[in-house]
């Protein structure tokens, strides 16, 4: 997901209150006003030793690189300051230093400095890449090592949901390796962690991992599109339009945004593809799923599977999975984030079969 291009250049903190603000993000802000005051200037190149580049997207890079003095191996984040607020990068920093101690996230080291061009902080590396990376196209993972990782970052997620916060960018881009068969991972990637309650312009964009509950803010767009159209004074409006700022529509941070990414990750994991290109009613792959949950909640409601649903009919990308995978996606990847279930209850679908003809006891 990108996380688009961070505004504020300055050096000023400005907080925004949170509908539920919790011990931990009250901590957080205030860690963030600490930190500013000791921010320091440092060269890099007389501290460590760069090795490699791990990683670059829209908010910078994370580069490989050894402590010249203890000789500790650690991963330097690298935020340009042109595109990214003080604020932002303080609250990733501290985040990663002060909540995430749970061992299937990833920690910051301590060391936060600053350049001419850039913010930096040192946090634990991901030696073997990310989970992108071993998830063989069409094929997947085996099933034990996917639950395995789903058991992890199900565990990371609880632990930030208990805190108050909500991740918004869980995929396998963002889960690090500790080994290389997934004994041990990492979630990472925090610049869009935002507190529990906190509104956010809703963002639609087309990726199975978006929730379907944004949609709301690809109709607005298209709504608006239309709109200009069918004005004669379409192009003077559209320039009146690229002036003045753009009316989001608010949306509250929800901790059913990381279920329904969980769910999409586990299926990832196990199928070696995505179970639909977007999350929107039009797409007829997700239209076939939504007919299935419907067509089990109506048998479930008139009490016609009693201890055992249907599977007979269900959608065609889930035809391959076992009754108890099936539940826990409809859990997961429920269509209304009010009836989805928290990342704490995919523990009560580990240890049984997901995939048909599979037995993973041993």
């Amino acid at each position: 997901m990108d996380r688009g291009t961070r505004q504020d250049n300055g050096t000023s903190l400005h907080f925004l209150p949170t509908a539920k603000m919790t011990a931990a993000t009250r901590v957080l802000d205030e860690l963030c006003h600490l930190t500013a005051q000791s921010l320091t200037v440092l060269d890099p190149a007389h501290h460590f030793q760069i090795i490699k580049l791990l990683g670059e997207g829209s908010y910078g890079k994370v580069m490989l690189a050894v402590h010249k003095k203890r000789g500790t191996p650690m991963a330097l984040k690298f935020f340009p300051r042109e595109s990214t607020s003080l604020l932002s990068f303080l609250r990733e920093y501290n985040l990663c230093l002060a909540y995430c101690a749970h061992p299937s996230l990833t920690s910051a080291l301590g060391i936060a400095f600053s350049t001419p061009t850039h913010f930096v902080f040192a946090q634990q590396p991901g030696l073997y890449g990310d989970l992108y990376d071993v998830i063989i196209p069409e094929m997947g993972l085996e099933e034990i090592c996917a639950q395995r990782v789903a058991s992890q970052i199900s565990g990371a997620l609880s632990h930030l949901h208990s805190l108050g916060f909500v991740h918004r960018d869980v995929k396998p881009e963002n889960i690090f390796l500790c080994d290389r068969d997934c004994h041990w991972v990492k979630l990472g990637d925090f610049g869009m962690v935002k507190a529990v309650g906190t509104r956010v312009p809703c963002v639609w964009y087309s990726s199975p991992y978006c929730t379907p509950e944004a949609e709301i803010a690809r109709k607005k767009e298209a709504s608006d599109l239309r709109s200009l159209s069918v004005d004669e004074n379409a192009n003077e409006r559209k320039e009146e339009t690229q002036k003045t700022p753009k009316k989001h529509i608010l949306v509250s941070v929800e901790t059913s945004t990381d279920s329904w990414a969980l769910g999409i990750l586990i299926y990832a994991m196990l199928m070696g593809k995505l179970p639909w290109s977007e999350s929107v009613p039009d797409n007829v792959a997700y239209n076939e799923y939504i007919l299935w949950t419907e067509r089990v909640r109506t048998l479930t409601e008139n009490c016609k599977s009693k201890g055992q649903r249907d599977f007979c009919h269900i959608a065609p990308q889930f035809t391959g999975f076992t009754p108890l995978a099936c539940s826990m996606f409809q859990a997961l990847l429920h269509p209304d984030p009010n009836l989805r279930v928290a990342t704490a209850e995919v523990a009560a679908y580990l240890g049984g079969a997901w995939l048909q003809g599979d037995d993973i006891s041993g």
